[in-house]
């Protein structure tokens, strides 16, 4: 049961907040005392809702996780459209300026905690089944299938890697370019 002292909206904020924190500065930015002076709430009434600090993070992988699949999928779902459309979708909207810092930030954090390894891992096999589903509507190879949601998914994360210099093309043409060879 959540606590009385700490009203409810406040825990939006406060999760928000955290994210934010992560997405600036990794899971060593994220303090409860930065936290709770931004929220304008005391330290004391911060812990009146969450337990500890690991609470909070547990929460904010929590909200991630739902951001990143279940309120994407309902997006991409509603907007409807034919299957190419809902695949670049999906990868816009998984990637967006939203999102894109926050799973950079816990792709980070994973490599050294292991129930960040875990959330993501978890997220991730959400992100590849959904890639599966619509590739399979589109690919009668299960194998082509596999290789399509595999290169879509790693140009995606790949891209926001890469120090190369783009070439002949601009970065946006080279993956526009990827983009539609992937969905021929």
């Amino acid at each position: 049961p959540r606590s009385t002292l700490f009203p409810y909206t406040t825990l939006f904020r406060s999760i928000e907040q955290g994210l934010r924190a992560l997405a600036d500065g990794g899971p060593d930015a994220v303090r409860v005392e930065t936290l709770a002076q931004a929220l304008g709430v005391s330290k004391g009434g911060f812990y009146g809702h969450f337990a500890d600090r690991a609470a909070l993070l547990a929460e904010m992988l929590d909200t991630w996780e739902a951001m990143s699949t279940d309120d994407v999928l309902s997006r991409v779902e509603d907007r409807g459209g034919d299957t190419r459309a809902k695949i670049r979708r999906a990868g816009a909207l998984t990637f967006s300026a939203e999102l894109l810092p926050i799973d950079l930030a816990i792709r980070e954090w994973a490599r050294r905690d292991r129930a960040g390894a875990g959330r993501l891992r978890r997220v991730d096999n959400a992100r590849m089944a959904y890639l599966r589903q619509l590739f399979g509507a589109i690919c009668a190879d299960a194998d082509e299938t596999e290789a399509r949601s595999l290169l879509a998914f790693s140009l995606l994360i790949g891209q926001h890697f890469l120090a190369a210099d783009p070439g002949p093309r601009s970065r946006a043409e080279q993956l526009d370019l990827a983009g539609r060879w992937l969905l021929a």
